[in-house]
């Protein structure tokens, strides 16, 4: 297994995060990264999910939704054809520790025969992508 776990301090409060980052309608404007999400946010739901690695191509998968904390969290399993071959589990988390301060945590859990074949691409081109889809959901939140 591997993870990869990035965070960011947001000044703003944990309800605008949220409302944020559960607008998958307006990624398209702001988000680097995750460039379009369609589908519903709840337990057993499959989404459809278009990514936008830096410097690379796009790709489309259809994760399902594991569990989502209104106002919390939410996390989701993509898989490859074959489970165990490519498994990640991406996580978004906010811990607010102020009223109007919160940091995001955004990560993955990859599991799977390939992992290891990944793993230098995994810790570079996918971290930055989390990295700078965390900054603009920064800049949004704080600054709309």
């Amino acid at each position: 297994m591997l993870t990869l776990r990035t965070e960011i301090d947001i000044d703003a409060p944990a309800p605008r995060v949220w409302d944020v980052l559960t607008d998958f309608d307006a990624f398209p404007r702001w988000n680097p990264f995750i460039r379009q999400i369609d589908g519903l946010l709840a337990p057993r739901m499959r989404l459809r999910v278009k990514i936008q690695p830096p410097g690379g191509r796009a790709m489309t998968f259809h994760p399902t939704v594991l569990r989502v904390d209104d106002g919390r969290r939410f996390v989701w399993r993509g898989r490859t054809l074959i489970p165990g071959l490519f498994d990640g589990e991406h996580f978004f988390e906010l811990e607010p520790f102020a009223t109007d301060r919160v940091r995001l945590v955004h990560g993955e859990h990859f599991r799977g025969v390939l992992v290891p074949l990944l793993a230098g691409t995994l810790r570079t081109t996918t971290r930055d992508g989390f990295e700078r889809m965390n900054a603009a959901l920064k800049a949004r939140a704080e600054h709309g």
